[in-house]
């Protein structure tokens, strides 16, 4: 295939005619989705601590590419998925939080698996799903031609599947099913990339490791950090990690690996409530500092990218789903634009700039948002504004918001315009938080006293010549 590819390309070349995919050189697309695992819970980062061992997710990110600056559109779950899944930003259709988004994309948005149909391609979920929890949510009604997981918010039990008002499902049908649900969704995996070997195929793994519960194997805990939480986390990550060497076993099987663009990342920072890592980053999931957004991200696809080396732009979950097209040698939507950008220029070394500004926000009560442009960040959470400069410091440990109040000021005008664009929250709660909400009536000058009663005066004055103005209505008959 990969001879093939390279003799198509070179013709083409040589003609000077524009590329065309041949249906047998369409790359598969896999990603993989892993569920609030810790940005130094993975051992290719050398701030990871020694009990994490990720033998198989290395030796995938080593001969790769690492993406050091990737992102996600979300600092909990649900938003990010929505925003992966359709290539836009999740706000522009309402979705600011979990709940939000778990409730449901609406109907009109158009996930990936649908792009990549009239291109031939099957494609299969498989995980957790968390958009949308009624039948016309399911992910069959959305693109995909299989389905195997769990629909419903947040955690789920990895042993006990019992409990059928949160079922696992295997296409529209809720099903019986025992086993550890991490070795399940990879057994599902490596069952699709069988059953589909000869055929081109988008497969979108999401597991729902190392999500809580803190639950494995008990003969895989073992006591290396003195916090039970942590030990059974590790548990967790080992078999994600034999999951994700399954996965890429499976492509090179059947000699599919080198035209398979791989997409690994997590769907937002480490939690904190879990115990994992986030070194060097501060912060945690459900936070927009880098701990909560800054995720571990690698590409692979040996046909088409040079591995073993890193790529600094920032990218971020939005951008698949215009890499997905890119790949396949479609064309961009013009019905529902995307927000995202193809993140394949990047990676050849063709572009250091993906995004003029990276937007984040999750509205409301919460008051919670960021921005980042260049190097600069700054990240809001209801009063409190702070100001970072990422290049020099990506801990974000010095908030530089006093030393630059014009940098503070131009960042908070792109996002307030941004925020305009974007939807009301689904969920009907304010766009913005209003700083007002419950606070202290302030006790007013008499400065203030007095503009406020002229202010009055000429808006009595102005009723009054309005009424003199006004014609007399007619007596009713």
């Amino acid at each position: 295939m990969r001879l093939r590819y390279v003799l198509h390309t070179l013709a083409l070349s040589l003609t000077g005619m524009p590329f065309i995919a041949l249906a047998e050189d369409k790359p598969n697309i896999v990603i993989i989705l892993t569920d609030d695992q810790g940005y130094a819970d993975v051992s290719y980062n050398p701030h990871s601590p020694p009990e994490v061992r990720t033998p198989n997710i290395d030796a995938l990110a080593h001969s790769s590419i690492i993406c050091t600056q990737g992102y996600t559109s979300g600092h909990v779950c649900s938003p990010t998925r929505a925003g992966l899944i359709t290539g836009r930003y999740q706000q522009r259709f309402g979705i600011y939080t979990a709940g939000e988004g778990g409730s449901g994309v609406p109907l009109d948005e158009v996930f990936i698996p649908q792009r990549l149909k009239p291109a031939g391609y099957v494609s299969g979920a498989l995980g957790k799903w968390h958009l949308g929890l009624t039948e016309e949510y399911h992910a069959m009604k959305r693109g995909f031609d299989e389905f195997y997981g769990f629909m419903g918010r947040g955690a789920h039990p990895y042993f006990d599947h019992s409990d059928m008002s949160h079922p696992i499902y295997r296409g529209l049908k809720p099903i019986k099913e025992e086993g550890y649900l991490t070795t399940r969704i990879t057994e599902e995996a490596v069952d699709f990339i069988d059953r589909h070997k000869k055929e081109s195929f988008f497969l979108y793994v999401a597991y729902n490791a190392v999500h809580s519960p803190p639950e494995a194997p008990e003969e895989d805990i073992k006591n290396v950090t003195g916090d039970k939480k942590r030990d059974t986390l590790m548990a967790m990550i080992k078999h994600l990690d034999l999951g994700v060497g399954e996965i890429v076993n499976s492509l090179k099987k059947h000699d599919l690996f080198d035209n398979t663009l791989l997409i690994f990342l997590t769907d937002n920072g480490g939690s904190g409530a879990m115990s994992a890592n986030n070194a060097p980053l501060r912060g945690f999931k459900q936070m927009d500092y880098e701990g909560g957004v800054h995720v571990p991200f690698v590409v692979s696809w040996p046909d088409q990218l040079k591995g073993g080396k890193k790529c600094d732009v920032p990218m971020w979950s939005i951008d698949l789903f215009a890499t997905a097209l890119d790949a396949a040698g479609l064309p961009m939507p013009k019905d529902k634009p995307l927000d995202g950008k193809s993140i394949l220029p990047a990676l050849k070394g063709k572009t250091d700039k993906l995004h003029d500004e990276l937007y984040w926000s999750s509205a409301g009560e919460k008051g919670k948002w960021a921005v980042r442009s260049g190097d600069w960040k700054l990240v809001a959470e209801k009063k409190r504004i702070e100001l970072f400069n990422l290049k020099k410091d990506l801990s974000e440990t010095t908030d530089l918001a006093a030393k630059h109040p014009k940098v503070v000021s131009e960042l908070t005008v792109k996002y307030n315009a941004w925020l305009d664009e974007m939807a009301d929250p689904v969920s009907k709660q304010a766009k913005r938080w209003n700083s007002d909400a419950g606070a202290p009536a302030k006790k007013m000058s008499n400065k203030e006293k007095k503009a406020a009663r002229e202010k009055k005066k000429a808006e009595r004055i102005k009723e009054r010549e309005a009424k003199k103005s006004s014609p007399t209505p007619e007596p009713s008959k």
